[in-house]
């Protein structure tokens, strides 16, 4: 009986011990398999581009068709037709007809806005189908702009600079079946290649061979102080509302020393013509003069600016825009 009672004894420790050595290394080898519930993820290290990386660059489209027919629906067309994920956007398609200075100055007036990588196509071209060259130009910030090399380049590779310029090989970039138009190189050479290069189909080099880092330039007048009499372009007018826009900027206006409020006589010339002469006053903006009355104003570009209080300066004084166009302005004594 002693012995059986001790054998059941030795019996108990030993199961007990066992299911505290095995037991709690069981539970250990378990916790030790499962993640903790609250450390975080951490994502793979990797070179493989991101997501954004792939992304189309943007498509901004510009050309002086308007939008009676379905020109600019036709080379929007062919872009969808590349990648239908490219995303597409318009400066204007109200350029007047073969206006290639008015074409280079609204690309200077926006490209600067647009990141990194944008593909601009602009087309003003007079001399489709001759032997002016068809270009892809990309600028010291990275743009691109897909065009004839007419003068429409001019103001922004002055603005931004010139990194490099590459001539179209239509033989590899061109919509295919179009070999035999000579008047749509809109749609078949410069929307096509644009989508190309901004959906990354091609790459840059891949456009053609390289050109020398010039473009085809227009003369105007560049802005300047000399003998108390600020001097200088009127590019553009502001379209919609008739205000006379200068390339005279806010430092120069500063150096002459002319303040809000004083009185300055302005000159407008198209070329050696004198088209307006008459006195106004230098305000913030069009309601510090009564209605109807004319006054000069830095526009959101910090150019000087002429305009009539609620009418046009453009109608009413037959003053327009161009390179031939000029600017005067002194302060009234």
């Amino acid at each position: 009986m002693k012995q059986h009672r001790r054998l059941t004894l030795l019996l108990t420790i030993v199961l007990a011990l066992s299911f505290t050595l095995f037991g709690c290394n069981s539970d250990d080898s378990a916790t030790k398999n499962e993640a903790p519930a609250e450390a975080p993820a951490e994502a793979p290290a990797t070179d493989a581009p991101t997501e954004a990386a792939d992304a189309p660059h943007a498509l901004v489209f510009m050309t002086d068709f308007g939008l009676k027919d379905s020109a600019v629906s036709a080379m929007k067309g062919v872009a969808f037709g590349v990648d239908p994920e490219l995303k597409m956007f318009d400066v204007t398609h109200e350029i007047p007809a073969y206006n290639i200075w008015e074409a280079s100055y609204r690309l200077y007036q926006v490209a600067a806005y647009w990141p990194e990588g944008t593909v601009f196509v602009s087309v003003v071209d007079p001399g489709v189908g001759t032997d002016r060259k068809s270009v892809v130009m990309k600028d010291k910030a990275g743009h691109y702009f897909v065009t004839p090399d007419n003068g429409t380049l001019g103001l922004v590779a002055e603005d931004l600079g010139i990194e490099s310029i590459r001539e179209i090989d239509e033989s590899k970039n061109r919509l295919q079946g179009s070999e035999d138009s000579y008047t749509f190189h809109g749609r078949d050479v410069y929307a096509y290649t644009g989508a190309r290069l901004a959906s990354g189909t091609i790459t840059y080099e891949e456009v053609g061979p390289e050109l020398p880092a010039e473009v085809v330039t227009m003369p105007y007048q560049k802005a300047e102080l000399k003998d108390d009499v600020l001097s200088g372009n009127i590019p553009i007018l502001d379209v919609q509302y008739g205000n006379v826009w200068s390339n005279i900027g806010k430092d120069l206006v500063d150096e002459l020393g002319i303040k809000i409020g004083d009185m300055v006589h302005v000159e407008f010339y198209q070329g050696d013509k004198q088209v307006y002469a008459g006195d106004m006053k230098y305000c913030h903006t069009f309601g510090d003069v009564e209605e109807g009355q004319p006054l000069l104003y830095l526009n959101e570009l910090l150019y000087l600016s002429a305009a009539i209080n609620m009418d046009s300066f453009s109608d009413v004084h037959e003053v327009y825009a161009g390179n031939d166009w000029t600017m005067k302005v002194s302060k009234v004594k």
